[in-house]
């Protein structure tokens, strides 16, 4: 039967403020094989989702305090993918449709069929098998649960209502900073969330690539088309089409981009007909697109059309509460993958880690605290294996100029000169010891006008 899984049945949260329909609900499903749990109110639901695996929820629509819409959302946030089916009086059928659309399975009106709901309930648990867990999804959760500063927990508030909607988000911040991360939580979290999650890295992808990668092609469109391919757009029908640097994208692509935007259709290349497709866009860049469109090199047009919501992430510079959070969080999973007990973060490194800028935000933090554990000794990760690691010292080199200025663009300048002074100008050495990706950095060399060639030749 569907309800029983490996011997072990279903576990059925009802959450419901009348007394009344808990007790039947309870004594109906339990007949059936299932295992029950039950909560008068939607903060009762919650708690029991924190300590409590759950296979399926069953909600009513209107409840004192905090409603069926809202339990949904919190809920998806501690157990994502949850089925949800909510019961409905008449005259919030409309909400429970809206409800539906926003992700829900399902909903029944009252007073309901013991027997239809029953039916109801195997059948989704059939469509909707609930995995152990997904390692990745469940760290997205955990990063989310875990944020100390008011600007991350003000952000994921913020991503845990855009999920629900289908709206275009266009996601900001400098490199590093975790804008794919933020898309796949808004794509853990949304309806899309069983689809797929298809990821277009615009930076990396040549300009004569990428047309191809995005829509496809078919046979013989042009030199080496030798068989058909589904384009990425296509491939994410029905989930969620992430736009990494959108600002790289050419003239070109950013016409066809904006095509697809405004009739959701899609043209293969070499091909006469139009398929529709279903998916929604998320698209991220580290670029000023702003400028980029006073200087003419992005559509204003397509700028607004992906933009219909923008989430805008801190540097790590600007949450520093959540540095010492991340840095117990990337020390535990690297004793995870090495099979190692997790080395020990004295107050010294976590004073150390906590004033530096980090020019390169997360991913610098994660590459300095691996590379420190692996030079470090006694269990201990101190400031000076991260120094060994190729982390400079907060201490300013004798040949530096003294400043007494607090902006952050300074400190930020003052971090790459030093790492190019390290590595004799060497730009992609200095990306690496700053944990910043060569486009990135040599932005950067240019946005702070650093003669990087010099300080190749004084080396």
């Amino acid at each position: 039967m569907a309800q029983v899984l490996n011997d072990i049945p279903s576990s059925i949260l009802i959450v419901d403020d009348d007394p009344h329909v808990l007790q039947v609900l309870e004594a109906r499903l339990q007949s059936s094989g299932f295992h029950i749990l039950k909560a008068e109110n939607g903060q009762d639901a919650l708690n029991l989702l924190q300590d409590n695996r759950v296979d399926l929820m069953i909600s009513d629509m209107k409840m004192p305090g905090m409603g069926g819409m809202d339990v949904m959302l919190k809920a998806r946030t501690l157990q994502p993918g949850l089925p949800i089916i909510f019961l409905t009086a008449f005259s919030t059928v409309a909400d429970a449709v809206k409800a539906v659309k926003a992700g829900a399975v399902d909903y029944l009106p009252k007073p309901f069929d013991g027997r239809q709901l029953v039916f109801k309930l195997r059948q989704v648990l059939a469509e909707n098998p609930r995995a152990v867990g997904n390692g990745e999804d469940d760290q997205l959760i955990e990063d989310m649960a875990s944020a100390v500063s008011p600007k991350m927990k003000a952000l994921y508030k913020l991503v845990q209502r855009v999920a629900l909607s289908d709206v275009n988000v266009l996601i900001l911040g400098e490199s590093g900073v975790g804008k794919e991360r933020i898309a796949r939580l808004i794509h853990l979290l949304s309806a899309r969330n069983k689809q797929p999650f298809v990821v277009v890295d615009c930076g990396s992808t040549p300009a004569g690539l990428l047309e191809s990668e995005l829509f496809g092609h078919v046979r013989g469109a042009f030199t080496h088309a030798v068989n058909d391919k589904r384009g990425l757009i296509d491939t994410a029908d029905k989930g969620t089409l992430f736009l990494d640097e959108i600002g790289n994208i050419s003239p070109e692509m950013q016409v066809r981009l904006l095509r697809f935007l405004e009739d959701r259709k899609i043209r293969r290349i070499g091909d006469l007909k139009e398929n529709a497709v279903d998916c929604r866009v998320l698209a991220a860049t580290n670029s000023d697109l702003v400028q980029e469109i006073k200087k003419g090199n992005f559509r204003e047009d397509l700028y607004y059309r992906l933009r219909v919501v923008t989430l805008q992430i801190p540097s790590l510079r600007e949450r520093r509460e959540d540095i010492p959070v991340l840095a117990r969080h990337f020390v535990q999973a690297y004793a995870r993958q090495s099979g190692l007990p997790p080395a020990q973060v004295p107050k010294e490194t976590i004073d150390y880690i906590t004033n530096y800028p980090w020019p390169g935000n997360v991913r610098e933090l994660k590459n300095a605290i691996e590379a420190g554990i692996v030079l470090c000794h006694g269990n201990a990760l101190r400031p000076e294996d991260m120094h060994q690691s190729g982390l400079p010292t907060l201490s300013m080199a004798p040949d530096e100029p003294v400043s007494d200025s607090f902006s952050l663009e300074d400190t930020e300048r003052g971090a790459i000169v030093r790492a190019l002074k390290q590595t004799g100008g060497i730009q992609k050495e200095a990306a690496k010891l700053l944990g910043i990706s060569r486009r990135a950095i040599h932005y950067k060399i240019k946005k702070y006008e650093i003669d990087a060639h010099s300080l190749r030749v004084r080396q």
